[in-house]
């Protein structure tokens, strides 16, 4: 359940942020927007959905590190994202690059938990 809160502030973000470039008439943003709603709502969400059908899951050790690296990569990624179009600071690519290697670390180890712990009785 935990998974799906957090994701709801990522749809409201995403959600006020293209809400703001439409008003504004400036898609610099494009690419925050779109990373917090695929990787931020769409993706938590359905991972929050298979954890809480599949507790087992939300439970595994791969369940917890995929929690961390994806709520720990996932902001770093977007802060980055957002402050080098803003500033035009290409200075801040290592700090990106590092979220979106946490983040896509923690997408591999969720991928890996459901293959491991998935079990074909308990999808029937």
């Amino acid at each position: 359940m935990t998974l799906i809160k957090i994701s709801t502030i990522y749809f409201v973000m995403g959600i006020l942020l293209g809400y703001y470039m439409s008003i504004v008439h400036d898609y610099a943003l494009t690419p925050v927007h779109v990373h917090i709603n695929l990787l931020g709502w769409t993706a938590l969400t359905l991972a929050g959905i298979l954890y809480h059908l599949f507790p087992q899951l939300a439970a595994s050790k791969l369940g917890k590190i995929h929690f961390w690296l994806h709520n720990i990569g996932l902001p770093l990624m977007m802060a980055g994202l957002f402050l080098m179009i803003t500033l035009q600071l290409e200075s801040l690519t290592p700090v990106i690059a590092g979220g979106a290697t946490l983040t896509t670390a923690g997408i591999l180890f969720f991928a890996l938990n459901v293959w491991v712990h998935l079990k074909e009785e308990e999808a029937a």
